[in-house]
């Protein structure tokens, strides 16, 4: 099935787009960030992309050994206890993070075990997610966090740092009971705490899921008004697939309508613009996919990188930004995966190997800064000065023979270089070159060399003569992807060089 359509662009052509595929990427529990690979990714992502902030959790969980009650005597359970704040590790992630240019999108969470008032637990690594004991203890372990991070780095720096009080209270595994009024409370004192430190800080919430994302938000925008409370800006996720069905270690799931998301979305904005007092709060986004399950194998597709290339050229029409959950595949709330393609939230798969939506997001940071001047269903394209650049794909929820054929009449004049680069089943898909040699769950250096060779856009050039206008057209097989620039380049050959003559051509 072909499907064909053409556009052109005119000199005064102008679209809305609002690109924010940098500002924010997602990432597993902060402890991670000690290991060597999760590292190697990091930086493979930076390196490319180059996203300006990074959120996970367990800032406060107990791998990261910040929040201890110790006693001088330890069998002794009358002996006194001491309460102190250990930053090692948290400076050891903290400097990796300022090394690859990362700063961290806080979130406030989970409750130290020694702190928590019950047992609520969740994932293989058992997060405490009960509230506090004692919110005294809660605000000062905040506080000193803080004031530890501004004497390191310096309050100017710290500040620009987003404060967002939790994660997906909503839901009884991330908060007690999903219980609201302890949630409000929580943010009430974690607000204050922050503003108390430095009033600079921007905070927000409530971080919530979708599903009772109306009722939720709804309330804690009536909550802020009834305290005179006015958070800095509203968060909330974004998934857009439908009810899981579990087989052996994995999960797969159809992919919904897209336009029923953006539609919920939609809600959020509305909500908050009902009141006056809060009318343009930004939101941020701080955790989107397709898959909200992090071992589903739509996240290692092309189907998924062509999807999620139309999420990105609409999730910033209501939302200040949105982040990507997650950079990579050191993940563990399932436990440790069992091979190198297991349906990994990440962009990149361990090996350092980047999946086809590792490169949606390197295509769209490619065109971040253009004006745009084409916005459709299938493509966005922007002007740099005298150079175009365009976003292409051929999204669709499920396999139907698509074929998509665009053309695109822009002004241009003089000699032209035409550069492609197009993710697709055939030329970039290191999921089926891992399928095809047989699956294997641990690779040889040899197989890990392979899928990373397989792993990158196909590349092609053209040359172009233009008088006015030129003409470009683009092939987009099913769930394929493709970036293009159109610039001029006039030939300014060496002495004695004959391109014709060296490739033999007439």
């Amino acid at each position: 099935m072909k499907i064909q359509k053409n556009y052109t662009i005119t000199e005064s052509s102008h679209a809305e787009f609002h690109n924010a595929v940098d500002f924010c990427v997602g990432t597993g529990r902060m402890g991670l960030a000690l290991q060597r690979e999760y590292f190697e990714q990091l930086k493979f992502v930076q390196k490319y992309i180059g996203f300006e902030h990074i959120r996970g959790h367990g800032l406060f969980h107990d791998d990261m050994a910040i929040y201890r009650e110790t006693r001088d005597r330890f069998f002794d359970p009358e002996s006194p206890v001491h309460r102190e704040y250990c930053f090692t590790y948290l400076d050891f992630v903290m400097d990796s993070y300022r090394e690859v240019g990362l700063k961290p999108f806080l979130e406030l969470g989970f409750m130290p075990k020694q702190l928590a008032r019950g047992e609520n637990r969740v994932f293989v690594w058992q997060g405490h997610t009960s509230p506090p004991k004692d919110y005294a203890l809660w605000k000062e372990l905040v506080q000193a966090t803080l004031r530890h991070l501004i004497d390191r780095y310096g309050a100017d720096e710290v500040v620009t740092y987003p404060v967002e009080v939790w994660n997906e209270p909503n839901l009884p595994g991330f908060w007690e009971k999903a219980d609201m009024q302890e949630y409000f409370r929580l943010f009430d004192e974690s607000f204050a705490a922050v503003k108390e430190v430095d009033p600079r800080f921007k905070v927000g919430g409530p971080a919530v899921c979708g599903g009772s994302d109306e009722l939720w938000i709804s309330s804690f925008m009536n909550h802020c008004e009834e305290k005179g409370i006015k958070p800095d800006f509203i968060t909330r996720h974004h998934y857009t697939t439908e009810q899981p069905d579990r087989q052996g270690h994995y999960v797969y799931q159809e992919l919904m309508d897209p336009e029923e998301g953006f539609a919920n979305l939609k809600t959020t904005r509305d909500i908050i613009d009902s009141h006056p007092q809060y009318k343009g709060l930004p939101i941020h986004i701080t955790e989107f996919n397709t898959s909200y399950s992090p071992d589903n194998p739509i996240h290692d597709t092309n189907r998924n990188a062509a999807f999620l290339c139309h999420q990105l050229s609409r999730l910033g029409d209501v939302n200040e930004s949105y982040s990507y959950w997650t950079f990579g595949d050191i993940f563990e709330e399932n436990g440790v995966p069992y091979a190198p393609f297991y349906g990994g939230f990440g962009l990149v798969a361990n090996g350092c190997i980047p999946k086809p939506t590792f490169w949606s997001f390197v295509f769209f940071k490619n065109i971040k800064g253009g004006e745009c001047v084409h916005r459709s269903d299938e493509a966005v394209v922007v002007k740099c000065g005298d150079v175009y650049k365009g976003v292409l794909w051929n999204h669709g929820r499920t396999r139907e023979g698509k074929v998509l054929d665009l053309s695109f009449t822009l002004p241009a004049n003089g000699e032209l270089c035409l550069i492609t680069k197009t993710v697709d089943e055939k030329t970039c898909n290191p999921l089926k070159v891992w399928h095809d040699i047989g699956e294997p769950q641990s690779l040889s250096p040899e197989q890990k060399e392979l899928l990373q060779a397989s792993a990158y856009p196909f590349v092609e050039s053209r040359r172009i003569t233009a008088d006015g206008a030129a003409k470009l057209e683009f092939e987009l097989s099913e769930f394929g992807v493709m970036y293009f620039e159109l610039r001029p380049a006039a030939i300014t050959s060496d002495r004695g060089f004959d391109y014709q003559r060296a490739v033999l051509e007439d």
